[in-house]
């Protein structure tokens, strides 16, 4: 039997005369784009430009959510109420959604500190949770594989897709290894592709410390800011394909 796996990567990150990652080059070889809302990256300019080179590519198209930190690229934790966080949320959804071609977005995930914040604090996903259902109820929420993304995404009556990544590190409890720690970052090409073949193919993924452990995705994904990013995106792309691995969007099989 085929398997099946939406292949996610953040773009639109650049603000203003600033470039970061190079999305045209990746657009072709994923099937769903994150796409930065203004709050960690993006601009209005930034963000109908790459809404319409998704829609160009046949890409499904995410709200990419983040905590109000340009300054920090939203990788500084913040403490805000869960009512900060469902507003923002909501807010930074409806934004992105304005620039769509039919004002329908496929899914959200949220982007860095608020992303691995949630991941073991149940009040911030449930709050994130929410806002995303009072933005549209048809959205899929992504998160962190065995997170509690998931219980809190269930929990606001949203569909959830399981998340695994393809150039980072996981510590031996499933979280994803600190940016700030050394190796959290995957940046050679055959190890990214030989490790998100053996996630997707056999549901396995060696943590930091050398043990395997099982972890299962519905959607993987690779950081547009990753080195080589988009010369990464075409061999996964290239060597999922090979392996009788369907890239689709989660879309359209969740």
């Amino acid at each position: 039997m085929s398997v099946k796996v939406d292949f996610n990567c953040d773009l639109g990150e650049g603000f203003g005369t600033y470039r970061l990652g190079n999305d045209e080059e990746i657009m072709p070889y994923i099937s769903s784009a994150n796409i930065a809302c203004g709050f960690h990256a993006g601009d209005p300019v930034i963000m109908k430009r790459t809404v319409s080179l998704a829609e160009k590519a046949s890409v499904a198209i995410g709200a990419h959510p983040s905590f109000p930190d340009l300054q920090g690229f939203g990788r500084r934790d913040m403490q805000l109420t869960p009512e900060e966080i469902r507003s923002y949320t909501t807010y930074q959804i409806g934004a992105l959604k304005a620039f769509t071609r039919n004002k329908k977005l496929q899914h959200v995930k949220a982007h860095g500190a608020l992303y691995n914040m949630a991941v073991n604090d149940e009040k911030i996903a449930r709050a994130f949770a929410e806002g995303v259902y009072e933005a549209d109820p048809d959205l899929i929420l992504v998160g962190l594989a065995g997170s509690v993304w998931l219980k809190a995404g269930k929990e606001a009556r949203l569909r959830v897709a399981s998340e695994v990544f393809a150039d980072r590190a996981l510590s031996p409890d499933g979280t994803l290894v600190p940016r700030s720690q050394p190796g959290s970052i995957i940046t050679d090409e055959d190890e990214v592709v030989k490790r998100a073949l053996k996630i997707i193919t056999e549901g396995k993924v060696a943590a930091i410390n050398g043990k395997e452990a099982a972890v299962k995705g519905d959607t993987i994904c690779l950081h547009g800011d990753t080195l080589g990013a988009a010369k990464i995106a075409r061999k996964l792309y290239e060597a999922f394909r090979a392996a009788g691995v369907q890239i689709a969007p989660m879309g359209s099989f969740l």
